[in-house]
């Protein structure tokens, strides 16, 4: 489950995480009564030097509470004199396009991305279509909580409407579409595609089909609890049976709100993020679109993807786990490719934000074009380095330079491993588990390793195991 984040030296609470406001649905933060004060506070600062009544486009997945969020968003916005345009059920990366293309002052996901059904969340984009910068967050949440005053509730004609976007799902297929290279075409593959019962569960299946291919959808039989449930990118297995069966020449996973997309190969084989980073970067590279020769990623991304692009002269700059941070870098430093091992791939020729489906279409593409199939594309684009990531859940944060029995077993570890192995530990951004990965050439020794350091974590707080 995601919380709102806490500030590690004054324990409060934030009401916007690394990924929007996310939470257990009608209970703080995600209330209706919340959700009405940022619809309300997004309309303000959206309206700083507007002539004309901010427009507000919204779009969610496949939860029951989606209906409730909904309402409440819209009746904050209508109530400050916002107009809101209802997509439905649609992906994150279609309410950042369609925010752009429709050109709207902002855009609204209502989504707890691959989180269970019980949780939801609220993320918000910008009309540029990239996700709002920290300090207009910090002035919607100033609103929210009172701390900046909040300007009088319009009346009689003022007060804004609400409308419905009819054709949301067929603008964003045509756009996916596009990004596909017309010269090609999917005829004669077969696919299997699993939409988590989420957000994509209409439009994904239509893209590939309509692109040629012959599709097998999972996931595609949302009920509003079903959501991410045994399916989607965290639960590829179904995809990897799937695609076995069929004699499929690719499975597609995506998770809840379909800005993630794990890869299945023709054998089932699951192909991360890393792989797809390093098969389209080399890629990019050889025909000269991978912009100053770099790629971005996160501090997750395995330490082979590193190596493997170095041996092309591609530079990796990593960041901090969250796609808003390696699309901030992207943007920072004038970069076109990045993404996470889990799934949020970047094509920033093409979207403003993880595009689960889109990604998708650039691997296709790269397949077709070279001729081979998944499998042989990911084992020459790099060698991955064993790793091991374990989750322990702590009953609160503390800086971790004060986890003493912690700090010794990282010194031990990193002193056993040397310069051919990383250890990284980190707090979760949504939740208070602390997150260990270490990476080794022996996965044995990694792993006794990773087991020490979550002890000795456990010992810090007095947990058992």
């Amino acid at each position: 489950m995601a919380k709102a984040k806490k500030t590690e030296k004054r324990g409060e609470t934030r009401l916007f995480g690394t990924d929007g406001v996310r939470g257990v649905a009608n209970l703080d933060p995600m209330t209706p009564e919340i959700a009405l004060k940022i619809g309300q506070a997004a309309v303000v600062v959206a309206a700083g030097g507007l002539k004309h009544a901010p427009r507000v486009l919204i779009g969610k997945d496949t939860r029951l509470s989606g209906y409730m969020i909904e309402t409440a968003l819209a009746s904050g916005i209508c109530s400050v004199g916002g107009n809101v345009l209802l997509c439905g059920p649609i992906p994150t990366p279609a309410v950042a396009h369609l925010t752009t293309s429709m050109r709207t002052d902002l855009g609204i996901v209502i989504s707890a991305s691959h989180n269970p059904f019980q949780d939801n969340g609220i993320k918000i984009f910008g009309r540029d279509g990239y996700k709002l910068a920290d300090d207009l967050e910090a002035r919607i949440e100033g609103i929210v909580r009172g701390t900046i005053p909040l300007p009088t509730r319009k009346t009689g004609p003022g007060i804004g409407q609400a409308f419905k976007v009819d054709d949301a799902r067929g603008r964003y297929v045509a756009f996916a579409k596009n990004t596909f290279p017309r010269a090609i075409s999917l005829e004669g593959l077969r696919l299997v595609v699993d939409a988590a019962h989420g957000a994509a569960y209409r439009v994904a299946p239509a893209v590939f089909s309509e692109l040629g291919a012959t599709v097998k959808s999972i996931g595609v039989q949302p009920d509003g609890v079903n959501i991410n449930e045994g399916v989607g990118a965290l639960h590829p297995d179904k995809v990897r049976a799937e695609v076995v069966k069929a004699s499929a020449q690719m499975g597609i996973a995506l998770d809840g709100d379909a800005d993630r997309v794990i890869l299945v190969d023709e054998r089932g084989q699951v192909v991360d993020g890393d792989s797809v980073l390093a098969m389209c970067a080399l890629e990019m590279a050889e025909t000269g679109l991978l912009k100053k020769s770099t790629v971005v990623a996160t501090v997750m991304s395995n330490l082979g993807l590193e190596r493997a692009l170095a041996q092309r002269k591609i530079r990796l700059v990593r960041t901090a786990v969250g796609d808003r941070h390696v699309v901030d870098a992207m943007r920072k430093g004038g970069f076109n490719l990045g993404g996470e091992q889990s799934g949020h791939l970047v094509f920033l020729d093409h979207a403003s934000t993880g595009d689960g489906i889109v990604a998708a279409l650039q691997v296709l593409a790269l397949m077709i074009r070279k001729g081979k199939p998944l499998s042989e594309l990911a084992a020459a684009a790099m060698t991955r380095v064993p790793q091991v990531l374990e989750s322990v859940l702590l009953p609160r944060r503390r800086p971790i330079e004060d986890l003493k029995k912690l700090q010794a077993a990282m010194k031990s570890a990193s002193r056993t491993l040397g310069r051919k192995g990383r250890i990284l530990v980190r707090w979760s951004g949504t939740e208070p588990k602390l997150r260990v990965m270490i990476e080794g050439e022996n996965e044995a020794v990694i792993r006794r390793h990773t087991e020490s350091l979550v002890a000795a974590a456990r010992q810090d707080f007095g947990v058992r195991a």
